[in-house]
């Protein structure tokens, strides 16, 4: 049933009134909720592959595993995101994601099979795409344009303290069962972990609880124009986006050049410590310069950056030099992540976020499992230089036209 349209009586305040300088109640609770959450999920997550060795999957089905999840989170989120332009209220959908991760998430520690745990971990990113893209909706509107992509920064800074801090609790109960490294975590060591990542799961949900959501009305497009493609200027900007979200494979490639360096298992979760602390301390600086300089300007230097560091990387010989170029690439992601999403939002014509997002967020999904399976094959057949170099290009050719394409405005 159709949410009811807010009234002018208990309509929450403009735009215009939030231009006090303090990002708004609504922004900060979604990011502790935001924080909580992934303390839970990377608690766990990094402990997967290890776990799925130990329950006897082959690497092909630990690939379908995240392959599988992340494929039904990318769908879902542009489902959910048209769903949402067509409701008054959205923090229900948000409510529904985060309460479905929460439930599902910890039942991995009860898996016997490999097949159970690609249930959970598909379960567990339904939950994601579900809430996704009308969280991004509900910030964009708790928001005013000037300060928007420090908002989007501050919440994936919220995100990445999250990361970081469950990274510290999963090492953390593992050292104080007795397991010092990763050979020496047994399956029921990690089972412990995966049960105690509960518990900052409910707590997101107790914040979630208590953040309010600015009364809105029911947008008109969403009775009238339900089918109302996406504004040209944002089609334009997704050309590029999707193009650095091809060149973006995921970061944990880092940890796979460290291993090939010689670096001890210790050493990885320090390594993806530093590099989520660092994308923690940067992302709300980077959202505003985005609010200050333009959102298509701090794209285009983030782009730049990620290119010279990322492709570095491929040259690197010793692991030291490799902490120290994965700390400079994490202040790319800060430069880059509340920007995009802030450009998605002004781009969007207000009306249309929740489908903008649910296309925005698909786009860069799909793109990012390509990029990690073509990275993946171009280091085994061509090697680890090529790799890194290859989305390097790809980068400084997302932002040259993005550059191209996109007003300076923007």
């Amino acid at each position: 049933m159709t949410n009811r349209p807010a009234s002018p009586s208990d309509r929450g305040p403009s735009d215009a009134a939030k231009g006090d300088g303090r990002l708004p109640p609504t922004v900060v609770g979604l990011g502790l909720v935001s924080l909580l959450t992934d303390v839970s999920s990377e608690a766990i997550f990094p402990l997967l592959p290890a776990f799925l060795a130990v329950l006897g999957a082959s690497n092909a089905f630990i690939g379908l595993v995240e392959g599988g999840a992340d494929l039904v989170a990318n769908v879902l989120k542009y489902v959910t995101g048209v769903a949402s332009d067509r409701r008054a209220r959205l923090k229900p959908l948000v409510l529904a994601g985060y309460g479905i991760s929460t439930v599902i998430r910890p039942l991995v520690g009860f898996a016997t099979v490999p097949w159970h745990v690609l249930a959970v971990r598909i379960g567990d990113r339904m939950g994601k795409g579900v809430r996704t893209s009308p969280r991004d909706a509900l910030i964009a509107g708790a928001t005013s344009p000037s300060m928007r992509a420090r908002a989007y920064g501050f919440h994936r800074a919220m995100d990445h303290s999250g990361a970081a801090l469950g990274t510290v609790l999963g090492a953390g109960v593992l050292w104080l069962l007795g397991a010092t490294t990763a050979h020496t975590a047994t399956a029921a060591q990690m089972r412990t972990v995966f049960l105690w990542a509960a518990v900052p799961g409910v707590m997101a949900m107790v914040a979630l609880a208590f953040t309010r959501e600015p009364p809105r009305e029911l947008p008109p497009v969403a009775v009238e124009h339900q089918t109302a493609p996406l504004p040209p200027a944002l089609k334009r900007a997704l050309l590029p986006i999707g193009l650095f979200a091809f060149a973006n494979a995921t970061d944990a490639f880092i940890l796979v050049k460290a291993a090939r360096l010689g670096a001890a298992p210790i050493l990885a979760p320090l390594l993806w410590l530093v590099l989520h602390a660092v994308k923690a301390l940067t992302a709300t600086a980077g959202g505003r310069l985005a609010d200050r300089y333009g959102k298509r300007n701090a794209l285009a230097l983030g782009w730049t950056v990620y290119a010279v560091t990322w492709s570095s990387v491929g040259f690197v010989r010793h692991v030291p030099l490799l902490f120290v170029l994965t700390a400079i690439y994490g202040t790319s992601h800060g430069l880059v992540e509340g920007a995009e999403k802030a450009l998605v939002a002004e781009l969007a014509e207000g009306n249309r976020r929740g489908k903008a997002f649910g296309a925005y967020n698909m786009l860069v999904g799909v793109a990012a499992l390509l990029a990690s399976t073509a990275f993946g094959l171009v280091w085994d057949e061509l090697g680890g230089v090529v790799a890194f170099v290859g989305s390097g290009a790809f980068a400084l050719l997302a932002a040259g036209v993005l550059l191209a394409m996109v007003p300076r405005r923007a």
